[in-house]
């Protein structure tokens, strides 16, 4: 059944084949099933490494970085394999303070995965591809949160609703700004 907002749904909704990169991202959030697939992803040999990111929130009761990095060892990534960004407050923080970290480990980041919630694809996959060099090729692999949102069913929760029109707010107020630099 089409819906008048499908347009909604292709466009907040990311998903890509995930192949061999040299890190997995992780924009910071409270939400376990982003470390536990990122773990997954790493221990299939995805990438040799993960970068959550994300600094302090009062409701995590610490960095969001260390909830992700405490998730990931307790699912059997190697401390050494966790690189650290914890002081990003937004997603835009996140990619611009996640590349500065990866460029102080030497790590050239031609291909990456982001691990993100499903309703946060969009934003996520344009915060980073604003702040990472152009020719960076992205791959995304969503995740449901726990709402239970997907592109099958946010239309059919106040949630849902709240949350993925929520997003398209957040869109417009992030990048409303920052298209003029892309286009120069």
């Amino acid at each position: 059944m089409t819906y008048p907002f499908d347009c909604i749904t292709d466009f907040v909704f990311v998903e890509t084949e995930i192949t061999s990169a040299d890190v997995i991202l992780v924009p910071g959030a409270n939400h376990p099933q982003l470390m536990e697939k990122a773990a997954s992803l790493y221990q299939q040999g995805f990438a040799p490494y993960i970068l959550p990111s994300g600094g302090y929130k009062p409701h995590v009761g610490t960095t969001e970085w260390n909830y992700l990095r405490n998730i990931g060892i307790d699912n059997g990534v190697p401390e050494e394999a966790i690189l650290r960004e914890n002081q990003a407050q937004h997603t835009l923080e996140n990619a611009r303070f996640s590349l500065e970290v990866l460029k102080k480990a030497g790590i050239h980041p031609n291909k990456v995965i982001i691990v993100c919630k499903a309703g946060h694809s969009r934003r996520a996959l344009l915060c980073y591809q604003s702040e990472f060099p152009k020719e960076t090729d992205f791959l995304v692999s969503p995740v449901i949160d726990r709402y239970g949102i997907t592109k099958e069913n946010w239309f059919l929760s106040e949630v849902g609703i709240s949350r993925i029109m929520t997003e398209v707010e957040k869109i417009g107020k992030y990048f409303g700004d920052i298209i003029p630099n892309w286009v120069k």
